[in-house]
């Protein structure tokens, strides 16, 4: 069973999620919370594998609340799921740890998709702002590319969304190329910038002025 937390200071939206939830056979909300703080505190005791983390809450914003959460519980991921699709709501909580990112006009399959895929610790974001991150990870130019030179073109893009926190399936969806040769220019930046795992290459990004 995937167990759920929801952190929202609306009780209809806490009551609505419950249900939503409740109709999965293997997804199963193990406790509510009306603030950051009672988020924080139920999540320490009763260690769900999702929070479902709205932003705009009292006493304790979200993006707090996931920080707070994911530095002493990170085996608990974060989805969040508010009102706002905003940069300065946004990357606060990308930042803080989350690893998705949901509006709440989102379908009851996209939420439940999103909460298999936290729990299983990939990143899930809203279509429309996975995009808009895309866009503008694509759009800024390295800052040191003369460091980057053994690099293609296609090479340094891949690059650029693995730091941006992307997965295989996700990077090759956003560059409409087969998982298969997303697989094949990450082994080629391996091999080329001397990185044994992802890991290792999102430093070289950051070494480099890629991400």
């Amino acid at each position: 069973m995937i167990r759920v937390l929801i952190a929202d200071d609306q009780r209809a939206v806490r009551e609505g999620l419950a249900m939503l939830v409740g109709l999965t056979d293997d997804i199963e909300v193990v406790g509510m919370a009306a603030n950051g703080i009672e988020a924080v505190q139920l999540a320490g005791e009763l260690h769900p594998d999702v929070v479902l983390m709205d932003l705009r809450m009292p006493e304790l914003d979200g993006a707090e609340a996931t920080r707070m959460i994911r530095t002493t519980m990170p085996e608990t991921h974060v989805l969040v799921l508010t009102t706002y699709a905003d940069d300065d709501s946004l990357f606060p909580a990308l930042q803080a740890g989350a690893h998705g990112y949901l509006t709440k006009d989102a379908s009851a399959e996209e939420i439940e998709r999103a909460i298999r895929a936290v729990a299983d610790g990939r990143t899930h974001l809203d279509p429309a702002i996975q995009q808009r991150l895309v866009a503008s990870v694509l759009s800024t130019a390295p800052q040191n590319p003369t460091l980057s030179d053994d690099l293609t073109t296609r090479e340094l893009e891949v690059l650029k969304l693995i730091a941006a926190g992307l997965s295989n399936t996700e990077i090759a969806a956003a560059l409409v190329v087969s998982a298969a040769t997303v697989k094949t220019h990450i082994n080629h930046i391996f091999q080329k910038t001397g990185a044994r795992d992802r890991a290792q290459a999102v430093r070289y990004a950051y070494q480099h002025g890629l991400a």
